[in-house]
C-alpha cells in the first residue's frame, strides 16, 4: 500500500495545481482569536461518529465506549481537533432536561479528547430528527433547542476557547432532499439565532466561545445561497458548517457500481465526471469567498468514502479523494474534519480500532494528516 501512497499524494498535489495533559475543568482563559484564525489550528479534524448519537446508547450502533488511549491515537497519528457528535434530548426527559449521568458521560469523553491535546467540537445531532425546519415545528424546535443548550452551555462555560460548541446537525424535513423552500430555510436561520443567543446568555467564558452554525441539510450551494450568519453579540467568532459527500455514489452508495473518482478513473462505466477535482475546488472556493473572507470560518464537518473492496483497485481510488478532499479545503481555508463512523470493515470508512486506537489503514491516515500540511 506503501507503494502507492507516494503516488497517491503526488496526484493530489499535481491536479490541485492543475484544477501534554489539560486541566480541562478548570475556568481558562480565552483568547483574542477569530474564528478564521482558529480554523488554522484545528487541521485536519477527525468524527467520533456512531457513538455519543448513537440510539439507544453510545455502544447501541457497534461502537465501544470512547476511551483515553482512543483520543491519545488520534492526537498522535496527526489529527489536531475531533468533532463529537451528541444526542442530547434522547437522553432528557419530558421536559427537556438532561440525565445528569449522561451530562457527566458527555463531560468525561471532552476531558478525555482535551488531555489529548485535542480542539472539540460538541454539537447536537440528528437527535431521532425531533428538529423540524417547518413552521408548524418551527416554535417547539426553537423552544426545545435553547433549553437543551442552556444546559450544555452552564455545563462547560468555564472551559477555553479550545471547545467549540455546534448547534444542529443536517437539518432538513424529514425524507425531503428536495431544494429547501423560503419557509425551511427561515427555520433554520431561526435554530441558528436561537442556538447562539442561548449560550452567549449563559455566561462564563460562553460569552466569547467560538460557535458553529449551519446552512439547511449542510449542502454548500444552499448554504451560500439562504443562510444568513446570526446576529452576535461579539465579532468573528462565528463558523459555518459544511458537509461534502460528493459525488453521491462513489463515496456512500455502498450499493453502487461507481467505484473511481477523477484523474484516476479509467472506465467511463465506473466513474461520475460531474463532481470531479475541479468541482470540489470549486465549491470550496465559494465557502472561502462567501464566509471565510468575510471573517467567518468554515468547517467541513463530515467527509469522507468507504471502502468497496469487491472491486480490485478502490482503495487507490478512495485514498485518493479522501487527500484531495482533505487538501482542497485546507488550501481553501476550511477545516477538514474526517468523518469516521467506526467500522473499519468493507463498506465502512474506520480510520482507528475505537478499543485501542491501532490504526488498520495507516496509508490512509497519514495521506488525510499529510495533506493538511
Amino acid at each position: 500500500m506503501k507503494t502507492y501512497l507516494a503516488a497517491v499524494a503526488a496526484a493530489v498535489m499535481l491536479t490541485s495545481v492543475a484544477c501534554g495533559e489539560t486541566a480541562a475543568k478548570a475556568p481558562g482563559p480565552m483568547r483574542e482569536i477569530s474564528s478564521v484564525e482558529m480554523a488554522k489550528e484545528m487541521s485536519p479534524g477527525w468524527n467520533l461518529g456512531n457513538s455519543l448519537e448513537a440510539l439507544p446508547g453510545e455502544t447501541s450502533w457497534g461502537n465501544p465506549p470512547a476511551n483515553q488511549d482512543l483520543f491519545n491515537a488520534v492526537k498522535a497519528a496527526g489529527f489536531k481537533s475531533v468533532r463529537i457528535p451528541v444526542s442530547w434530548a434522547a437522553h432528557a426527559d419530558s421536559d427537556d432536561i438532561i440525565s445528569r449521568s449522561w451530562m457527566a458521560r458527555i463531560t468525561e469523553v471532552v476531558d478525555e479528547a482535551r488531555k489529548a491535546g485535542l480542539y472539540v467540537v460538541l454539537n447536537e445531532h440528528w437527535d431521532g430528527g425531533w428538529l423540524q425546519p417547518t413552521a408548524a415545528k418551527q416554535a417547539d424546535g426553537n423552544a426545545r433547542l435553547a433549553k437543551l443548550w442552556k444546559q450544555i452551555a452552564e455545563n462547560f462555560k468555564d472551559y477555553d476557547d479550545h471547545l467549540l460548541f455546534a448547534g444542529t446537525n443536517e437539518v432538513m424535513v424529514a425524507g425531503n432532499y428536495a431544494p429547501p423552500s423560503a419557509e425551511n430555510v427561515a427555520a433554520q436561520n431561526s435554530f441558528n439565532q436561537t442556538f447562539v443567543n442561548t449560550v452567549r446568555a449563559s455566561g462564563g467564558n460562553n460569552a466569547k466561545r467560538v460557535l458553529v452554525v449551519q446552512g439547511y441539510n449542510t449542502n454548500i450551494d444552499i448554504t451560500i445561497a439562504s443562510t444568513t450568519i446570526p446576529p452576535d453579540t461579539i465579532a468573528n467568532r462565528l463558523m459555518m458548517e459544511v458537509h461534502c459527500y460528493d459525488p453521491y455514489n462513489f463515496t456512500l452508495n455502498d450499493k453502487s457500481r461507481i467505484w473511481q473518482w477523477g484523474a484516476l478513473a479509467t472506465d467511463p462505466a465506473a466513474t461520475e465526471t460531474w463532481a470531479n477535482e475541479a468541482y470540489i475546488d470549486g465549491q470550496f472556493e465559494k465557502m472561502k469567498t462567501h464566509f471565510i473572507d468575510k471573517g467567518v470560518g468554515v468547517i467541513l464537518g463530515e467527509y469522507s468514502a468507504v471502502m468497496k473492496a469487491e472491486y480490485q483497485g478502490h482503495e487507490r481510488q478512495r485514498v485518493y479523494w479522501d487527500a484531495y478532499l482533505t487538501k482542497s479545503a485546507f488550501k481553501h481555508g476550511l477545516v477538514p474534519m474526517y468523518w469516521d463512523a467506526g467500522s473499519t470493515a468493507n463498506h465502512g470508512s474506520g480510520l482507528f480500532n475505537r478499543a485501542t486506537g491501532a490504526q488498520p489503514y495507516p496509508y490512509l491516515v497519514e495521506a488525510i494528516v499529510k495533506m493538511a500540511q
